[in-house]
């Protein structure tokens, strides 16, 4: 991982020296179409269905980065729980509580 410049965004930072490629692919498709695409689904609601998608698929990295872009965007620390609590269900148990220990772990960095 790189030292992030002031020009440099964090994708660029984490990915840019080992697959520079795939940061100019994220950046130019997950985050430019994908993210901010002004269409009928807001930032807030993306949040919430990526948060549950990667308790899902046990994306714990990714899920990390999620949460706390998920509570930037609105949605709050109860409904991510609600998230989590609901994909045990339909995701599996491990899912579910892997999702609740990384959750807490972003709760723990946020709070100092």
């Amino acid at each position: 991982m790189t030292q992030q410049t002031e020009e440099e965004s964090p994708i660029r930072a984490l990915l840019g020296d080992v697959a520079p490629r795939l940061a100019d692919l994220t950046e130019e498709v997950v985050v430019d179409q994908l993210w901010e695409h002004e269409g009928g689904i807001s930032k807030r609601d993306r949040s919430f269905m990526t948060v549950a998608t990667l308790t899902a698929l046990y994306r714990t990295e990714q899920l990390r980065a999620h949460i706390g872009m998920a509570l930037e965007n609105g949605v709050t620390r109860e409904e991510i729980g609600e998230i989590i609590t609901h994909m045990a269900a339909y995701a599996g148990w491990p899912c579910a509580v892997n999702a609740a220990i990384v959750a807490g772990e972003v709760y723990e960095e946020l709070d100092g």
